[in-house]
């Protein structure tokens, strides 16, 4: 007898939605061994390419004592236990020092991930009579803290600052609270917030700012702060997080606020308190890692000026697409369209998988190309051409956006 997972599982196949887990192996630089064939990998996060770049991990291991108390205290494989319950080190401390001083905050905290931060952080701080405002094309972990909380909430439409006003004005005097929440870069579209805007609308109705670089952590700004620094709002962020496990090439996260803040999230945030602690290896190689970024501005204007060429070829060719950071959609259309043209990249060397709703709306499959800092413009000419080949042999796969 069918269950009924497996006929939501045929379902899914049908209609080209059935996701499976691929192990890759042979990570190296931009390009991956996926099923004995090696790749050129556009669909990593791995922005400044520091995943791959064995001298900088060869740097971080260097530091390897052969025994004794730094080992355990630097090096360690496991924490044991939640902060508040044994796991908390020193390292952790430091860390959050140094992100609160980099971003000019009184404090940091650190989560075990973007998604752990953003379902912890907004059901602690808002709920019953406040009220939360949040762009509709932000993350799915974003949604489920909107869900979390028990404040109402309500989204406005993607980057519509006048429709944002106007949910601002219907909420003027009606709740304890109102914090606005977006992301700065946008991961399946790759286009950019504006953050100013959203800063006037904050001042003008006395609102919170919640904001998600995890997309722009260690690619915007001279130091990599992220694009509240490149566009000059740092101080006008209540909230602002980041995280360690894409452009860092790590895990785990951080959220930059006032010191009180910080304090009541120690007591009141349920995705800090009952989770283990970050190991002190990742917590070494994140520190490590963060002053290491502070100095590749040359590596970020160069993978700056790789996404611009890349776009205005895709133009070029015919092929239209959107944003105007390193994540470039090209939009499919539909799911079978989608898995069908990946398939053909994979057998011509391309790892760019497939995104599909519910990652994105219905009708608009596509691909996100990711481009890092270890692509080379030959490396993905002959994709553009693969793309372009589609155009012009009709098979009407490829949409504006």
């Amino acid at each position: 007898m069918t269950s009924r997972y497996q006929e939501q599982l045929s379902r899914l196949a049908t209609r080209g939605r059935l996701r499976a887990l691929k192990p890759l192996s042979g990570r190296h630089g931009c390009r991956v061994s996926c099923e004995g064939r090696e790749l050129l990998n556009l669909s990593s996060n791995d922005y400044l390419g520091l995943a791959g770049d064995s001298d900088l991990l060869s740097r971080f291991y260097a530091g390897l004592a052969p025994g004794g108390l730094e080992l355990a205290e630097l090096y360690g494989l496991g924490a044991t236990a939640s902060r508040l319950l044994g796991g908390d080190c020193i390292m952790a401390h430091d860390l959050e020092d140094e992100l609160a001083a980099a971003y000019g905050q009184e404090a940091a905290l650190l989560f075990n991930s973007g998604y752990h931060a953003n379902i912890g952080i907004l059901p602690a701080l808002y709920g019953r009579g406040d009220l939360i405002l949040s762009d509709k094309l932000n993350h799915a972990s974003l949604h489920d803290g909107l869900r979390l909380s028990r404040a109402e909430h309500r989204r406005f439409n993607h980057g519509d600052h006048q429709h944002l006003r106007q949910l601002l004005i219907q909420s003027s005097g009606r709740y304890q609270r109102v914090v606005i929440v977006s992301e700065s870069v946008f991961s399946m579209d790759g286009d950019v917030a504006d953050l100013q805007g959203l800063v006037a609308l904050k001042q003008e109705f006395a609102a919170d700012l919640y904001l998600d670089e995890a997309h722009a952590f260690g690619l915007y700004g001279e130091q990599g702060l992220g694009q509240a620094a490149a566009q000059g709002v740092l101080g006008e962020v209540d909230l602002l997080v980041g995280t360690f496990g894409k452009a860092m090439a790590s895990m785990g996260a951080f959220v930059v606020c006032r010191r009180e803040i910080r304090d009541y999230l120690i007591n009141h945030s349920r995705s800090l308190i009952f989770t283990t602690a970050l190991p002190p290896v990742v917590l070494h190689w994140n520190r490590f890692v963060f002053h290491h970024q502070l100095g590749l501005a040359r590596k970020r204007q160069s993978l700056q000026e790789l996404s611009d060429r890349v776009r205005q070829e895709l133009l070029a060719r015919g092929i239209p697409t959107a944003g105007r950071t390193n994540i470039i959609p090209v939009l499919i259309g539909q799911d079978s369209d989608a898995v069908r043209l990946a398939e053909s990249l994979r057998e011509q060397g391309f790892l760019v998988l497939p995104v599909r709703p519910p990652a994105v709306p219905e009708g608009t499959a596509r691909f996100r190309l990711s481009l890092t800092a270890e692509m080379q413009w030959p490396d993905l000419a002959p994709l553009l051409d693969i793309l372009a080949q589609e155009m012009r042999a009709g098979s009407g796969t490829i949409h504006a956006r």
